[in-house]
Parts: C-alpha cells; structure tokens; sequence
C-alpha cells in the first residue's frame, strides 16, 4: 500500500494519488478509477472544472459497494473553480461537487487558481472579444468561505491550488484554518525548490500535478509547447542504472523532496508502475542529477490572465 504522511491537521495524506484531468471518452475515467483502487491507489484528484466528479464518485462508490474499500480508506480531493469565488457561492459550490461525486464529504476541499471570473455557470466567462472576463473577488475573502465548508462538515480539509509564496502568505495572516496543501506544477523541469521549501516552513504539504511534464492537451491553459522529463536522456540513464522506469524515478525524485505527485494514467499496467516506488530509494548524488535538470518549464501557466492581479507567475516562486 502506499504510505501517508500528517497534514499539519493530523491527517493522513497518501504520498501518491491518481490525477484526472482529463480523459477522452465518456465512461473511460470511471474504469480508471475502478483500476486504480484494485492495484492500490487511494488517493484521488479530480475538480468540479475536470467535469469528470460524477466518474470518479461513481467508480469509489462501486469499490465501497464491492466491499474492497471502506470511504474512510480513500483520500478524495476536489477544487473550487474560478467562476465560483465570490463567498456567498463557495459552500453551495462545494455542496454541488459533493452531490456529483454521491458522496457525504471530500477529504480535500482546494481553491483551484488564486484568481476569479465572472460568477456564473460558465466555466471560462468570455466577452464579445474572446477575452475572460474577470471578477475582482479576492481569494482571502474566498478563503473565510472555504473555512465555513469544513464547519459544516463538506469537508475534513482545505487548501489552495497554484499560489505563489505571496499569496499563500497572505491566507496564512487571516487563516483559521490553515491551508493543508498548495498543489502546483512540480516536474523535473520546474522543480519548484523554492516553493517548496517555503510550504516547509509553513507546515503545508505540495502536492505535485503534471509530475511527468508534458506532452498534454490542458486547453485552455497550456501554452503549446510542453518539456518532456520522460524522454531526457539523464533521466533514462538513471532509470536503467536502478532497474525502474523513467517514470518511476521521476515520482521518487519528488516523494524524496516531500512532494505528493498526482500522475495520470489511463493504463493498467502503469498505473501499477506508478505506486511502486516506494522499494528503492535514489542516493544524494542521483538527487543531485535530477535537480540539475531544472530549467523553470512552465506547462499549465494559464498565460491567457496574466494580466490578472492575482495571476500567481508574476513572481519568482
């Protein structure tokens, strides 16, 4: 089984959960689910902006039925997006997700980007020139609402997704409840030192998305040109040197930093893959190797808002 870590609320966090954004067919994000929990993954990502809650619900609920796992077995995470900001919406928003997923609570409860659009039901708001049109809700306010969702008991934890050091700061200073996890991009071509050390400092847990880079098709956030860590050369030398995958030294590169990866998969096989690193470990040397590839690659950097005066990349880390 995959092992925990303490969330600075004294829960247990697996130290590797299944991404799932996105699928391609209807239906197909359900069996990967279902797979996914038969091989041993227990922690579970989705979003109500993956539009895939009801699958992933779905495929939990039938293991539960099945009796191969218990709801208090499983980790499950979903996000706040963007349109959904303002803090009268967010409990009602968090209420919705849950309803999709059939489920009474979610472990995880994240805010999904730090900055807000035009409330409503439309994902990715547009006015007649094709440009997002923004709201000027500040995630502090959002946040004191994420707050009411675990009084009310719609979820046990909450944190933030793709905040920068200043913004995380900035939640801290009026928090409650503190953030748990702050889930950012981490691969080894952003490896995210910096970030990371300071979620340290502050008891906050990384969880890593897109842990094998790229290629990906995140429209409408992606930029075009995605790194490949999974064909570098180093990397592959690394792996046949410890008899692992490429992929499997990327995921223990970043348990080794501290770092929860989420990875994607739709294949059954490397979906197993994916959790079997926990039998080996890389010596400081290798670690020194894999840092060494770091050349700050941004996939999902949602470039469309950068004018945004929340938008998180404006700053180093």
């Amino acid at each position: 089984m995959v092992p925990t870590i303490k969330l600075n609320n004294n829960r247990d966090f697996p130290v590797i959960g299944l991404g799932t954004y996105t699928a391609n067919d209807p239906g197909e994000m359900e069996q990967v689910v279902k797979d996914a929990i038969d091989v041993g993954y227990r922690h579970f990502d989705t979003a109500m902006f993956y539009k895939n809650e009801k699958e992933v619900g779905s495929a939990i609920r039938a293991k539960i039925a099945e009796g191969v796992i218990k709801r208090e077995d499983v980790f499950v995470t979903t996000k706040l997006w963007n349109t959904y900001h303002r803090p009268d919406m967010v409990v009602n928003s968090c209420k919705k997700s849950l309803e999709d997923l059939g489920l009474d609570y979610v472990d995880l409860y994240l805010i999904h980007w730090p900055f807000a659009f035009k409330e409503g039901d439309d994902g990715l708001p547009k006015d007649e020139n094709k440009q997002l049109i923004y709201s000027d809700v500040d995630y502090v306010d959002t946040w004191k609402a994420m707050e009411d969702c675990v009084k009310q008991g719609l979820t046990k934890s909450i944190g933030v997704s793709n905040f920068n050091s200043k913004q995380l700061q900035r939640i801290l200073d009026v928090a409650a409840i503190k953030p748990v996890v702050n889930q950012v991009e981490c691969h080894p071509y952003l490896n995210q030192t910096k970030l990371i050390s300071f979620c340290k400092e502050k008891g906050i847990v990384v969880t890593g998305y897109s842990p094998f880079g790229g290629p990906t098709s995140i429209a409408p956030l992606h930029k075009g040109e995605s790194p490949e860590p999974l064909k570098d050369p180093k990397i592959k030398e690394l792996a046949d040197k410890y008899g692992k995958s490429v992929a499997q030294i990327i995921l223990r590169y970043l348990n080794q930093h501290g770092v929860v990866p989420v990875p994607k998969s739709a294949n059954k096989s490397r979906l197993q893959q994916n959790i079997d690193v926990f039998s080996f470990e890389l010596r400081p040397e290798d670690v020194a190797i894999m840092d060494s590839l770091n050349r700050d690659k941004r996939i999902c950097d949602f470039v469309q808002v950068k004018d945004h005066k929340h938008y998180p990349f404006n700053i180093e880390f």
